[in-house]
C-alpha cells in the first residue's frame, strides 16, 4: 500500500540562522543546472555548492523544477530552483538547508500529512552514492526510513517507531561495502553470523543462536515476497536463485520479531530485497567493475514513465570471472535480466514483473590445512590457503559409471548451475468503506545442478596404504604392494610429494534440482478509530505450492594434495616394483558412494491476523498470530548395490526399482506481541515475545521417506532501545531465543567403504545475547558504523549413545556451544568525507571470536580479525568512481570445519591435519558508474 508521504522538515529548527551563510558558501563559478526532477537538480546543485540538502522522499514523483542558470551566487540558484515548486527553503545549520512547503498551514492539515515520512537529502536520492552527510541529515535518514517488512497496515512506521529490532542497509552504504554475495551483503547485521566463504551462493546464515545452517532460519524476500517459500530446500538454498544487482535500492533486514507472522520459514527473521522505483522523469545507470582475479561484470537500470499513468524499467547483470580461488576455468558465468511495468491509479497501483536468471557460479570448499609448531593453523605445505583450491582442470570433466553400467556426465565447470524465471504480480486496491485489498503472486520455474569436488578426507599415503590393504588382498592377492601414480604421466608419488607427501579422497557430487512454485498472498486492511484510539489491522491469506525432483550421483577419486589438486591411480605391484593390476580407473577409486533419485510436492496454506493498537502518540501495542499448514507427498526410490566386477566399480549404489511414498500433513499456531513507546520522535524502547515454529518440509522426505517429522519450536523475546541525535543513532537489543527439537543429521565419510554413515540427534537451544549496532557522528567529515553480538549460545539436552569398541556410550554434550556460532562479533567502520564529500573513503575490521565445528566441541576453530578497505569518489553529479580491497591481511580465518568427518563429534578431532575452510584471499575491485 502506497501513501502519500508528507513534507514536514522540523521547522522550527534553524530559523535563527542568518541567510548571510550562502555568502560563505558562494562559490565564483555556478554552473547551468537544466530543467529535471527537483530531486535531482537539487542533488546537482549540493554536488557544485557543497551544501546538505534535507528534503522530503516523494519530491522526486511530484515535483519538477525549472532550472538554474550560470554564473549567480548559490542562494539565487536555489531560488531559481524552487520557482513555481510551492516550496521554500530554511536552513538547519549553516552548511544544512532544508526544503519545507511553501505554504505551512496548508500542508499540515492535509491528509498526505497524516503518513509518517522518511525523510531523505540531496546525498541520499533514489539515483545518488553521496552518503558523506552531515550530522542532521543523517539522523533523519536512518532512524526515519520507513520500514515495510514484517509488518502490514494502513499507515507507514519508520524504523524509530518499530517495536522489533531492524537492520536497514540503504543505497550508499550497500554500494561503498560492495558485497560479492547475497550473505555478504548482510555481515553488517548484528545476531547474524554470516559465511560467505563458499563463494557467491550457498552461504550460511546462524541467527540469533539457531543452529541451522543456509538460510533454514531466516526467509529471503524480494520487494516483500519470498524468493522461495522454502528458503532451505537442501542443497538449494534461497542464495542460490537470487542474486544482488544495481535493481535493488536498498535492503531491510529483521531479527525475529514478527517476522514469522507475515511469513513461512523465517521464525529468525526476514531480509528483504527492495528494487528501485521510477520517478516521474527518465533516469538509468550504468556500472562497470573489474577485478584482480579475471573478474569483468557490467550492470544496468534504466527507468521511464511511458504515457498514461504507467511506468517502466529494466535492469540486471552479466558477470565473469576465474573466482578468487581459480579452478582453472571461469568459475563464475552468467547473469540476469528484469522488466517491471507499473502503474498507479485514482483507488490503487499495479506493477508486473519477469526476471530471467541464467548465471552459474563455482562452489568453494575446505582445503587441507594443519596446526604448526607453534600451534598456528595454516595451509599444508604446498598448498596456498589464501588462493588454493582442490578442484581443477583434471577434475572440471569425468565420466562416473552408474550401476546400469551407463556414464554419469560430472561437468565441475558448470558449479552451481541456475536457470530460472520469475514472474511476479502486485496489486493494491481500495475497496468500500475504508478497506484495502493487497495482492502479491509470484510463479517461478528454476532448474538447478550442483556441481563440486568435496574433500572428504585427508591422510598420509602409508596410512591409505594401510586401509586400502583389504582391497588389494581381494583383487590382488599375490601382489607384493600398492604403489600411487599420477593419471596424467604414470609418475609414481612419492613419500614427500608436494611437500606434504598427503593423499585426498575427493567426492565428485552431482545434484539436479528441478523446481516449480507458485506463491499467493492476499490481505485485507483497516484502520480503525476509537476516540483518540486507533486499531490499524490485517487479515491475511497465504499459499504456497511447490514440486521439486531430486537426483544425486557421486563417486570418490584420488588426489595429490596441491592447489588444483592431480589425479592419482593406485595400482597393485610386485615385487621387483612393476605394475600388475589397478585398483583405480583414472582416478575413480570407488563408484557411486552415493544416489538418489525422488520426487515431491508441496502445499501451504495460512491465516495470519495482526492489530498495531496505538494507544495514544507515546504507546502502541502490536500483536498477531500465523496458523499453518504443510502437506507433503511424494516419492523416494530405495536404494541397492551392486557389483560390476571392478575394483572401482564393485559397490555401486544405484536405484533398486522399487519405491517408498509419503503423504504427511503438519500445522502449528504461533503468536507475537509487542509494545513500542516512543519518549520522543527519536528516541523510544520496545519489547517482544513471540512464540513460533518451523514445520518439516519437503526436503526431511525427498532423500528419506521413513524420516520422523518434528515441528521445531521456539520463543524469541526481546527487549531493545533506540536513540538518534545529531551526534549519535544507536539501536541495542537484548534478546533470548530458546529453540525446541532442532534436528542434527550426521554424515560421516568412511575412507575404507568409502560410505557416508547417517546419524541423527535431537536437542534444544539456549541463548542469551546483545546486539549493539549504529553509527556516530562526531564531526562532518568522519563517521563510525558499528555492530557487534555478545552472545552465549547453549545445546541443552543434547545427549546420545553411540557405539565405541562394541560397547555403548553414552555422550552428553549438554552446555556445549552451538556449532560454528562465536561468542563474540565485531564489526566497525570508521569513515571519512572529503573534497566537499566528493570523496568517501573507509576501512572495515571485522572480529570473530572462537568457535567450533562439531557439537561435542572437539575441533576449534580459532578467532580471527580481516581487514578492508572502499573508497569512492564522485567526480561529476553523473560520475563516479570506487575502489574495494577485502580481506586485506590475508587472514585464514577459518569459517567451518569438514562437514564430512562428522558434526556431532567430529572425526578430525586431535588430527594435525584435516579440512576446513577459509576465508577467501586478498582481493582488488574498482567500478565506474554514470548515472543520467
Amino acid at each position: 500500500m502506497r501513501n502519500r508521504l508528507a513534507l514536514h522538515i522540523a521547522l522550527v529548527l534553524g530559523t535563527g540562522i542568518p541567510l548571510a551563510a550562502f555568502a560563505q558558501a558562494a562559490t565564483p563559478h555556478t554552473i547551468a543546472i537544466a530543467p529535471m526532477p527537483l530531486s535531482k537538480a537539487l542533488q546537482n546543485f549540493s554536488h557544485e555548492a557543497g551544501l546538505q540538502i534535507v528534503y522530503g522522499s516523494e519530491i522526486a514523483d511530484s515535483i519538477r523544477s525549472p532550472g538554474a542558470d550560470a554564473g549567480i551566487t548559490p542562494e539565487q540558484q536555489l531560488r531559481q530552483l524552487l520557482t513555481g515548486t510551492g516550496l521554500t527553503y530554511r536552513f538547519v545549520t549553516p552548511n544544512t538547508v532544508t526544503i519545507v512547503p511553501g505554504n505551512v498551514a496548508t500542508n499540515a492539515g492535509s491528509p498526505a500529512s497524516a503518513a509518517v515520512t522518511t525523510a531523505g537529502s540531496a546525498g541520499a536520492g533514489k539515483n545518488s552514492n553521496n552518503a558523506a552527510s552531515s550530522q542532521s541529515d543523517k539522523t533523519a535518514k536512518d532512524l526515519d526510513r520507513v520500514v515495510v517488512t514484517a509488518r502490514s497496515g494502513v499507515d507507514v512506521r519508520t524504523r524509530a517507531q518499530t517495536s522489533y529490532s531492524i537492520t536497514t542497509i540503504d543505497e550508499d552504504r550497500l554500494r561503498m561495502q560492495g558485497p560479492t554475495s547475497v550473505t555478504e551483503a548482510l555481515k553488517s547485521v548484528p545476531g547474524f553470523w554470516v559465511e560467505a566463504s563458499g563463494g557467491e551462493a550457498s552461504g550460511n546464515i546462524r541467527a540469533r543462536g539457531i543452529p541451522v545452517d543456509g538460510y533454514g532460519s531466516v526467509n529471503l524476500l524480494e520487494d516483500g515476497i519470498p524468493v522461495q517459500h522454502d528458503p532451505a530446500l537442501g542443497y538449494l538454498n534461497a542464495d542460490q536463485v537470487f542474486r544482488l544487482d544495481e535493481t535493488i535500492e536498498r535492503i531491510e533486514v529483521v531479527r525475529g520479531g514478527p517476522s514469522s507472522i507475515f511469513y513461512s520459514n523465517a521464525p529468525a527473521g526476514a531480509i528483504n530485497f527492495i528494487p528501485r522505483q521510477v520517478d516521474d522523469m527518465a533516469e538509468g545507470l550504468i556500472k562497470y567493475t573489474a577485478g584482480n582475479y579475471g573478474l569483468g561484470r557490467l550492470d544496468f537500470w534504466y527507468g521511464t514513465p511511458i504515457g498514461d499513468g504507467w511506468k517502466f524499467s529494466t535492469g540486471g547483470f552479466f558477470r565473469i570471472d576465474h573466482n578468487i580461488r581459480n579452478p582453472g576455468y571461469n568459475g563464475d558465468n552468467g547473469g540476469q535480466l528484469r522488466a517491471t511495468l507499473s502503474k498507479q491509479f485514482e483507488n490503487g497501483d499495479i506493477s508486473f514483473d519477469v526476471k530471467r536468471l541464467d548465471d552459474r557460479v563455482y562452489f568453494d570448499l575446505g582445503i587441507p590445512m594443519y596446526r604448526n609448531t607453534s600451534g598456528d593453523l595454516v595451509s599444508v605445505p604446498g598448498f596456498n590457503g589464501n588462493y588454493g583450491t582442490v578442484a581443477g582442470p583434471e577434475t572440471e570433466h569425468m565420466e562416473l559409471q552408474q550401476g546400469n553400467g551407463s556414464y554419469y556426465n560430472f561437468d565441475n565447470s558448470l558449479g552451481t548451475d541456475v536457470k530460472r524465471t520469475q514472474l511476479t504480480l502486485k496489486f493494491d486496491y481500495n475497496l468500500w468503506d475504508d478497506w484495502k485489498l493487497a495482492e502479491d503472486v509470484r510463479y517461478s520455474a528454476t532448474n538447478t545442478i550442483r556441481n563440486g569436488v568435496y574433500p572428504n578426507s585427508i591422510e598420509t599415503a602409508a596410512a591409505f596404504y594401510a586401509s586400502a590393504e583389504s582391497h588389494l588382498k581381494q583383487y590382488y592377492p599375490n601382489a607384493a604392494g600398492m604403489q600411487l601414480q599420477y593419471v596424467d604421466s604414470g609418475a609414481a608419488f612419492g613419500p614427500n610429494q608436494n611437500g606434504n607427501g598427503l593423499v585426498m579422497l575427493g567426492g565428485l557430487r552431482g545434484i539436479t534440482m528441478p523446481v516449480n512454485e507458485i506463491t499467493s498472498d492476499t490481505r485485507l486492511l483497516r484502520k480503525f478509530e476509537f476516540g483518540d484510539q486507533t486499531h490499524d489491522v490485517t487479515l491475511g491469506y497465504y499459499h504456497a505450492y511447490f514440486n521439486q525432483s531430486f537426483d544425486r550421483y557421486s563417486s570418490t577419486v584420488l588426489l595429490d594434495t596441491s592447489d588444483n589438486a592431480k589425479l592419482l591411480n593406485l595400482v597393485a605391484v610386485n615385487a621387483a616394483g612393476q605394475t600388475i593390476g589397478s585398483l583405480t580407473d583414472g582416478g575413480i577409486y570407488n563408484n557411486g558412494y552415493e544416489w538418489a533419485h525422488a520426487h515431491g510436492t508441496s502445499d501451504t496454506d495460512a491465516f495470519y491476523a495482526s492489530d498495531e493498537w496505538q494507544i495514544n502518540d507515546k504507546l502502541r501495542i502490536d500483536g498477531g498470530a500465523r496458523w499453518e499448514r504443510v502437506n507433503t507427498t511424494g516419492w523416494t526410490e530405495l536404494p541397492t548395490t551392486v557389483n560390476l566386477g571392478t575394483p572401482w566399480s564393485a559397490a555401486i549404489i544405484t536405484g533398486s526399482g522399487q519405491y517408498a511414498s509419503y503423504d504427511h500433513s503438519f500445522n502449528k499456531l504461533g503468536w507475537t506481541l509487542g509494545a513500542n513507546y516512543q519518549f520522543s520522535d527519536h528516541q523510544g524502547v520496545f519489547a517482544r515475545y513471540t512464540s513460533t515454529f518451523r514445520l518439516p518440509n519437503l526436503s526431511t522426505y525427498i532423500t528419506t521417506p521413513t524420516a520422523v517429522p518434528v515441528t521445531q519450536t521456539m520463543v524469541l523475546p526481546e527487549i531493545g532501545y533506540k536513540f538518534a541525535n545529531r551526534y549519535i543513532e544507536t539501536y541495542e537489543t537484548l534478546f533470548y531465543t530458546k529453540y525446541n527439537n532442532v534436528g542434527f543429521s550426521n554424515y560421516v565419510f568412511n575412507p575404507t567403504s568409502g560410505a557416508s554413515t547417517a546419524e541423527t540427534g535431537y536437542a534444544d537451544t539456549e541463548t542469551f545475547g546483545l546486539e549493539l549496532e549504529g553509527t556516530i557522528y562526531p564531526c562532518k567529515w568522519f563517521d563510525l558504523q558499528y555492530s557487534a553480538t555478545l552472545q552465549d549460545p547453549r545445546y541443552k539436552g543434547l545427549r546420545y549413545t553411540t557405539i565405541q569398541a562394541g560397547e555403548p556410550v553414552l555422550l552428553d554434550y549438554d552446555d556445549n556451544q552451538l556449532i560454528r556460532v562465536p561468542r563474540k562479533s565485531l564489526r566497525l567502520v570508521p569513515g571519512v568525507n572529503l573534497l566537499n564529500n566528493k570523496l568517501r573513503l573507509q576501512m572495515t575490521y571485522e572480529y570473530e571470536g572462537k568457535r567450533y565445528s562439531d557439537t561435542a566441541n572437539s575441533v576449534e576453530l580459532p578467532q580471527y580479525y580481516t581487514l578492508g578497505f572502499s573508497a569512492r569518489y564522485q567526480a561529476s553529479p553523473n560520475l563516479t568512481f570506487f575502489v574495494y580491497a577485502d580481506n586485506l591481511n590475508n587472514s585464514l580465518g577459518l569459517t567451518e570445519g569438514n562437514p564430512r568427518s562428522g558434526e556431532l563429534k567430529s572425526s578430525d578431532a586431535g588430527a594435525t591435519v584435516f579440512i576446513a575452510r577459509p576465508l577467501l584471499g586478498r582481493s582488488f575491485r574498482a567500478s565506474v558508474m554514470y548515472q543520467f
